[in-house]
C-alpha cells in the first residue's frame, strides 16, 4: 500500500491526442489559428526525434532527453513561487522597484522605465501590463491567445508566419503546444522609448512551450527583453522548454531585441528563432546563454528588402556539464544589406558550447555586406568548444567573411594579475571581462550589458 510519504509525484499527461484536444478545448482562439495547431500536431503525430543525419543535430546527443517525461502541468499544480529574471527583477528589501529597469550600480536613479511587462509560469500567464499611454497609441503587448481573440484580422498574416512550425519533432510540438505565448505589435510610425519585459518561468519539474511574436509596422521602434529563469537543478526533476520566437521588422523600423537562456542546469532547452528584416529595417538581437543541461537553437536572420541591416550578439557562459549548441543563420535575400554576427563563449569545468554559423547569399543579394565571427575562451582543459563559420554564396559581387578562434587562457595574464595582488578568482574574472569586453561595447542597451556581466562573474572560478 503507497502511503503519502511514498507516493509517486502526479503525472503530466503526455503530448498525446487526447492532451492536445484538452488544451484546444480549453482556449478562445480564432479558427484559423486552431487550424494551425491541428496542422502543427499532425506533422508532429508523424514525426520522431531529430538525429545525428541532421548536420545541425550531429553534435547534439539526446539518448538522455525522453519525450514520454512531459506534459503540460495544470494550473492547480503551479507554485507560487516565481523565480526572479536578471533583465527586470522584481522588487524584494533593499532591491530595485518593480517599475525599473534596473538600479544603477553606483546607486542613482534607474536608467529606464519598463513600458509593459508579461510573465508566465509552467504555461500559465501570472501577470500582463502596458503603459496606457502606449496602449493609446495602438499599441498591442500581451497574452497572445488574448490579442489573437481581440484583434485576430490584424495578427493573422504574421502568426507562425515567420518559423516553420512542422519543420521537425520539437519544432511540431511548439507549434501545437505553445502556451502562454506573447505578443508585441507596434503600428507604423510609432516610437516606444522604454523597453517591454517577457519573462517565462517553471518550477523544478516544470514545463513551458512558450511563442513570442514581434511585429515593428513601418517606421516603429521598440526594445524587448525576454528571458527564461527557474526549473530544477542537475540531477533533480530538471524541466523542459521548447519554444519559438518569430521577429517582423518593418520597413524602416528599428527593433532591439534581447533574449536571455537562464534556466537552471537541469533544464532541457529546445528553440527556433528567426527575425525577417525588410527594407532599410534595422535590427540589434543580443542573446545571452548561461543555463540549461542541454541547449539546441535554431537562430536566423532573413534581410528582405534592401538595405536591411542586423546586428547579432551572442554572450554565452557555461560551466559543470552543460552542453549548448547553437545554430546561427544570416540570409541574404536582397540587395545592399548588411549583417555583422559576434558570439564569444566562455566554458569552465567538463562543459561544451558548438556554433555553427552560416552565411547564405541569394543570387539576387548583390553587395552584400555579411560577417560573422565567433570566440571561446577554455578556463578548463577539459571544456570543449567547436566552432563551425560557414558561406554560402551564390552572387559575384559580395563581400563576407569569418573566423572563429578558441583557446586556453593565457598563464601570464593571470600571474600578471596575481603579481598586483589579485586573488586567482580575482584575476581570473578580470582576464574573463576583457574577452567579453568585444561584444559587450556592441550592446547599446547598457543595463543589458551590467546584467550579462555581473551573472558571468558571479560564475567563474579559478582557471584549471
Amino acid at each position: 500500500m503507497t502511503t503519502a510519504a511514498t507516493a509517486p509525484p502526479q503525472q503530466m499527461p503526455a503530448f498525446d491526442r487526447e492532451a492536445f484536444e484538452h488544451l484546444l478545448g480549453s482556449l478562445s482562439m480564432p479558427a484559423w489559428a486552431l487550424e494551425r495547431r491541428r496542422a502543427a500536431f499532425e506533422a508532429f503525430s508523424n514525426l520522431a526525434l531529430p538525429d545525428r543525419r541532421d548536420e545541425n543535430w550531429m553534435r547534439t546527443d539526446l539518448r538522455l532527453f525522453k519525450p514520454k517525461a512531459w506534459g503540460l502541468r495544470p494550473a492547480a499544480a503551479r507554485s507560487q513561487d516565481i523565480p526572479q529574471g536578471l533583465l527586470a527583477p522584481e522588487s524584494s528589501p533593499g532591491g530595485p522597484s518593480p517599475d525599473s529597469f534596473f538600479d544603477d550600480p553606483n546607486g542613482g536613479q534607474p536608467d529606464a522605465a519598463i513600458a509593459g511587462r508579461f510573465s508566465s509560469l509552467d504555461g500559465h500567464v501570472v501577470r500582463e501590463e502596458l503603459d496606457p499611454e502606449i496602449a493609446r497609441q495602438g499599441v498591442l503587448f500581451g497574452s497572445a491567445d488574448r490579442l489573437l481573440a481581440e484583434h485576430g484580422s490584424l495578427i493573422e498574416p504574421h502568426w507562425f508566419s515567420v518559423i516553420d512550425s512542422q519543420r521537425d519533432w520539437f519544432s511540431s510540438l511548439h507549434g501545437a503546444f505553445h502556451r502562454a505565448s506573447a505578443l508585441l505589435y507596434v503600428p507604423a510610425g510609432v516610437k516606444i522609448a522604454a523597453p517591454l519585459h517577457v519573462s517565462a518561468a517553471i518550477s523544478d519539474g516544470g514545463v513551458d512551450t512558450s511563442h513570442v511574436l514581434v511585429v515593428l509596422g513601418e517606421g516603429a521602434e521598440a526594445t524587448l527583453l525576454t528571458e527564461t529563469a527557474g526549473g530544477g537543478a542537475a540531477g533533480s526533476a530538471g524541466g523542459f522548454h521548447c519554444g519559438g520566437t518569430e521577429i517582423v521588422v518593418g520597413k524602416a523600423a528599428l527593433l532591439r531585441m534581447v533574449n536571455l537562456q537562464n534556466w537552471n542546469s537541469g533544464v532541457w532547452h529546445f528553440a527556433r528563432q528567426k527575425a525577417v528584416v525588410q527594407e532599410n529595417g534595422r535590427l540589434q538581437w543580443t542573446l545571452g546563454a548561461l543555463g540549461s543541461r542541454l541547449s539546441q537553437v535554431a537562430q536566423d536572420v532573413a534581410l528582405v528588402g534592401r538595405h536591411a541591416n542586423a546586428q547579432v550578439n551572442g554572450v554565452m557562459f557555461t560551466e559543470g556539464r552543460q552542453h549548448l549548441v547553437y545554430n546561427t543563420l544570416q540570409h541574404h535575400e536582397a540587395p545592399s544589406c548588411k549583417s555583422d554576427l559576434l558570439y564569444k563563449g566562455a566554458l569552465q569545468d567538463r562543459s561544451r558550447l558548438v556554433w555553427r554559423g552560416m552565411i547564405k547569399v541569394d543570387k539576387a543579394a548583390q553587395k552584400t555586406d555579411g560577417y560573422q565571427r565567433n570566440d571561446n575562451l577554455m578556463l578548463s582543459e577539459h571544456s570543449r568548444a567547436d566552432s563551425i563559420p560557414g558561406l554560402e554564396i551564390e552572387a559575384d559581387d559580395v563581400r563576407c567573411t569569418h573566423g572563429a578562434t578558441s583557446g586556453r587562457v593565457d598563464a601570464e595574464q593571470i600571474f600578471y594579475a596575481q603579481a598586483r595582488g589579485l586573488s586567482a578568482d580575482e584575476a581570473a574574472r578580470l582576464v574573463v571581462a576583457g574577452f567579453f569586453q568585444q561584444v559587450f561595447d556592441r550592446i547599446t542597451i547598457a543595463s543589458v550589458r551590467e546584467a550579462l556581466a555581473r551573472a558571468i562573474g558571479s560564475r567563474i572560478r579559478r582557471i584549471s
